[in-house]
């Protein structure tokens, strides 16, 4: 296993681990303890994160579309639905990985767009709209 395929199989465990599995003990073996948080919602550190997921319903579902990497970086195009807001949101989170640990991260991050919203008359995830989702 290459470097950048052992990164992606790290980050894709520790975000299911916390996000799906709600795993904390495990998932906190994941994150450094000097993780730096770039994200404008999330307090600092890895306690920041884990007190915002705790915040959220135990409904959250994470899946993810596409994983990069590239040397110590993953790049991880996900859907994070069922939080209890309006629209899922659509997430590219760019993780750090140091010593086998998340070490830095910074997401950027958008309201699912429905087929009426949606300008380009393209999903954002995947290649259904949320309404096709949920109709199958």
């Amino acid at each position: 296993m290459t470097k950048q395929e052992k990164n992606k199989a790290l980050v894709l465990n520790a975000f299911d681990t916390l996000f799906n599995k709600r795993d904390y003990d495990t998932a906190w073996e994941f994150w450094s303890p000097t993780y730096i948080q770039h994200s404008a919602h999330i307090k600092p550190g890895r306690e920041g994160l884990f007190e915002l997921v705790k915040t959220i319903p135990d409904t959250l579902n994470w899946e993810h579309h596409l994983i990069l990497a590239e040397d110590d970086y993953v790049i991880v195009h996900g859907r994070f639905s069922g939080h209890g807001r309006p629209a899922a949101w659509v997430a590219a989170d760019v993780v750090r990985i140091e010593n086998g640990k998340l070490a830095e991260h910074w997401d950027v991050l958008q309201d699912e767009a429905t087929r009426a919203g949606s300008q380009s008359g393209l999903p954002m995830f995947g290649d259904k709209f949320p309404e096709e989702l949920e109709a199958a």
